[in-house]
């Protein structure tokens, strides 16, 4: 029999420690460290923007959202006092993109990442969107500036187009210094034709001097004070292409007043629908035939349809928020169309008001659209 002392018998009672190798504490700890960097690298400020699809609004309604509860306080967003109007159906919804971020308040790296695996977002740069030294403001001051020289080509486009007769002029509003033009010209001076061929819009003005070229001088008719005369300048070559530097705008007094109503939303991009609602306004019988149309596009005073940024985004919107199955896109649009088109919805390219006219007709009464340019599905 073996006898042991209490400290002896104690110590061969007590249960065997158990105690965590060094590796594995030391493995916990490094998870748990790259868990809490992986998060604070989540959450870090990205120097990206987000575009997702926007509020959606139908020229032929009101100012209000569409797909929100309707407000007293809502007014109609095209009117034209005055003048005789007509009954219209459906929609011509015009579509707008929402920025998720700003230099004050940037999207973080999660937001980012799960935006680029979401068809209907884009992820941009934020100098593209905000340029250096670009403020919040300043942007939302250009973009609200943009908009309101598109809603007057938008009457425009829609008065020329049915016929009116009215005074427009392509007007220097800015000189650029040490340009060609600057010792030339001056703020204020209509520009009436290029090497003697007229002059009806800004677009028509760029067209005339880069066919002129930079290897000579264009003779530049102009108004200024009421006198007629003309000038030479030898326009100079940006980004391979001739220009006189100068910003030039259109100016126009309309015979009567047609009045849009549409606040906080910015940019050139609702030309086009602005200009379409006006003509159903004005014009008997219905454009639409009573069914959803969406589109988007710049327009100048002469109809023709240009290029605008975010048209995935606003797809999206016109199919889901707008619920419509036909969109009027850009020509100059459809590399970014095609292969992004959402189900369910048909792109018709337009270039000019009458391209846009020609697809709501066949639309509206129901005939085939087989023989208008489309943006290819894929």
């Amino acid at each position: 029999m073996s006898l042991f002392t209490d400290d002896e018998l104690a110590a061969t009672e007590q249960p065997p420690s158990i105690r965590p190798s060094r590796r594995v504490v030391v493995g916990w700890v490094s998870v748990l460290a790259a868990f809490a960097l992986t998060l604070v690298l989540a959450l870090a400020p990205a120097p990206f923007v987000i575009e997702i699809p926007g509020p959606v609004f139908n020229t032929l309604g009101t100012d209000q959202q569409v797909g929100t509860a309707k407000s007293d306080d809502a007014k109609q967003l095209i009117t034209i006092p005055g003048q005789t109007t007509y009954p219209t159906s459906g929609s011509l919804d015009l579509l707008t993109v929402s920025v998720v971020g700003n230099p004050d308040s940037r999207p973080n790296w999660f937001d980012i990442v799960t935006s680029w695996f979401q068809p209907s977002r884009a992820v941009l740069p934020i100098d593209s969107v905000f340029p250096p030294g670009t403020t919040t403001e300043q942007s939302n001051a250009e973009n609200a500036a943009l908009m309101v020289d598109s809603q007057q080509d938008a009457v425009a486009a829609a008065l020329n187009e049915m016929g009116y007769d009215f005074p427009q002029a392509v007007v220097v509003k800015q000189l650029i210094t040490g340009s060609p033009a600057a010792k030339a010209l001056k703020e204020g001076d209509e520009i009436t034709s290029v090497n003697g061929a007229a002059v009806k819009s800004v677009q028509g003005l760029r067209d005339a001097i880069a066919a002129n070229g930079t290897d000579k001088q264009a003779q530049v008719g102009i108004l200024r004070d009421g006198a007629a005369s003309t000038v030479g300048i030898t326009p100079a070559e940006s980004s391979g292409g001739a220009v006189l530097g100068i910003g030039a705008g259109m100016d126009y007094t309309f015979p009567f007043e047609v009045k849009i109503q549409l606040d906080n939303v910015g940019g050139p991009s609702a030309g086009q629908m602005f200009a379409l609602g006006i003509i159903d306004k004005l014009t008997p019988g219905e454009l639409t035939g009573g069914k959803r149309i969406a589109g988007t596009g710049t327009i100048d005073n002469v109809g023709n349809i240009g290029a605008i940024g975010g048209i995935r985004q606003k797809m999206y919107a016109a199919r889901d928020d707008g619920k419509a199955a036909y969109f009027l896109a850009p020509a100059s649009n459809c590399d970014e169309v095609t292969g992004h088109i959402p189900a369910g919805l048909k792109v018709f390219a337009v270039k000019t008001l009458s391209d846009s006219l020609a697809v709501l007709k066949a639309v509206s009464s129901g005939g085939s659209t087989s023989g208008l340019p489309t943006c290819p599905a894929s």
